[in-house]
């Protein structure tokens, strides 16, 4: 399934994403790099074996970018007009390392936009679950989304 147009969504709807990712070492580090985020939780294996961790932790917001992610192939991958934001963001457990996740979608809303005619606003809770099942993460995301053009909805194409 590729992205879905606005019409295409219901609230309730949960699509369960085929696609999952194993976090390797070498994502967490380029990530941290490429953010300048030098926590030594994240990035030294010496400094976080003397934690309650015992490991490195996998940072947080590749996370949150890997759960967002996987979703956009069956959800919004080229229907998508802009994110409008992300809330209710949380870590209920721990990443490391070698963990694979996958996620799950349900449509938590969905409006017409009151400026556009041709796009509408849908609200998705993305959930991220480890290889254990055990959810790491979660988020409500808006997405401003294109309605279906006219040219589909009806068959022809607009003069």
């Amino acid at each position: 399934m590729a992205g879905l147009w606005f019409e295409d969504f219901t609230p309730g709807m949960v699509i369960d994403h085929a696609i999952t990712r194993t976090i390797t070492e070498t994502d967490n580090m380029l990530f941290c790099s490429m953010t300048y985020n030098p926590q030594p939780l994240h990035i030294d294996r010496h400094f976080a074996e003397r934690t309650e961790f015992g490991r490195p932790l996998v940072n947080s917001l590749f996370t949150l970018g890997v759960m967002i992610g996987i979703s956009v192939h069956e959800t919004t991958l080229g229907t998508t007009i802009a994110n409008l934001g992300m809330t209710d963001v949380t870590f209920s457990a721990p990443v490391f390392h070698g963990d694979t996740l996958r996620v799950r979608t349900t449509v938590a809303a969905v409006r017409n936009s009151g400026s556009r005619p041709d796009a509408g606003i849908v609200t998705f809770r993305h959930e991220a679950f480890n290889q254990d099942g055990v959810l790491v993460a979660s988020c409500m995301r808006a997405a401003f989304m294109h309605k279906t053009p006219a040219r589909k909805r009806d068959g022809s194409t607009p003069s």
